[in-house]
C-alpha cells in the first residue's frame, strides 16, 4: 500500500531520527520496514512499526497535530520507498566500505539490520504466526546468518585475518539478500496488491 508521501532522503531522515532521539539507526529502520511489508501479520500497522523504533514508553511526544502529521508523513515516505523496493524485489543491505577501522562496527550494524531489522519486522511482534514450513526455514536461516556477523566480530577481536573476514562479510551480505529476495518472490509478490497498510 502506498500513501504517496515522498521520501525526504537518507540525510534528512537521519537528522529527523536524531532530532527525535531515536536509538534505532536508519539502516535498521529501513530493514524493519522491509520485514514489516513482507510480514504475514496483516494486523501489523506502520504506526506499530514506527513506535517500535523507541523503547517502550519512550516514543516522542508530538506536541501539535501539524507536528504529528509531518512526523508520520516523513516515516510514510520512507515506508513507500521501501514498499517500492519490495515490489521490485530489490531490497539491499546498506552499502558500506569495510576497513580495519570500521569492520567491527559493520558487523554489529549488519547483525542489527538483519535480526533487529528484517526478522523483527517480519514477525511484527507475533512469534506464533502460522506460516508455511519453507518460509519459517528461510526466516530461521536469516537469524543464523545474523549470527555469522557476531562470529566475524569475535574473530576480529581475536586478531583474525581482515581480508578473509571482509570476504566472508560480503558473502554473508549476498546470502542474506538472496534469502530476502526468495521470501519476496515466493510469499510477498503473489499477494502484493492486497497488502493494505495504513498509518492508523
Amino acid at each position: 500500500m502506498q500513501t504517496e508521501n515522498q521520501y525526504i532522503g537518507d540525510e534528512k531522515m537521519t537528522k529527523m531520527l536524531e532530532h527525535y532521539k531515536c536509538p534505532t539507526p536508519l539502516g535498521v529502520v529501513k530493514m524493519r520496514f522491509a520485514g514489516a511489508v513482507c510480514s504475514p501479520n496483516l494486523e501489523l500497522r506502520p504506526s506499530d512499526v514506527i513506535s517500535s523504533f523507541w523503547p517502550s514508553g519512550q516514543a516522542p511526544r508530538l506536541e501539535t497535530k501539524d507536528e504529528a502529521d509531518l512526523f508520520f508523513k516523513f516515516f510514510m515516505g520512507l515506508w513507500d520507498d521501501v514498499f517500492c523496493d519490495v515490489k521490485s524485489n530489490s531490497i539491499r543491505l546498506p552499502r558500506v566500505k569495510t576497513s580495519a577501522a570500521n569492520a567491527k562496527d559493520v558487523c554489529a550494524a549488519r547483525f542489527n539490520e538483519v535480526e533487529g531489522g528484517f526478522v523483527e519486522g517480519f514477525w511484527g511482534g507475533k512469534q506464533d504466526l502460522k506460516i508455511p514450513a519453507f518460509l519459517a526455514e528461510v526466516i530461521d536461516s536469516l537469524t543464523d546468518l545474523a549470527g555469522v556477523y557476531n562470529t566475524l566480530a569475535k574473530k576480529l577481536d581475536n586478531g583474525g585475518n581482515l581480508e578473509e573476514i571482509t570476504a566472508t562479510l560480503l558473502h554473508t551480505d549476498r546470502t542474506v539478500e538472496k534469502a530476502i529476495a526468495f521470501i519476496i518472490e515466493n510469499s510477498v509478490l503473489p499477494r502484493i496488491d492486497s497488502l493494505q497498510r495504513t498509518v492508523n
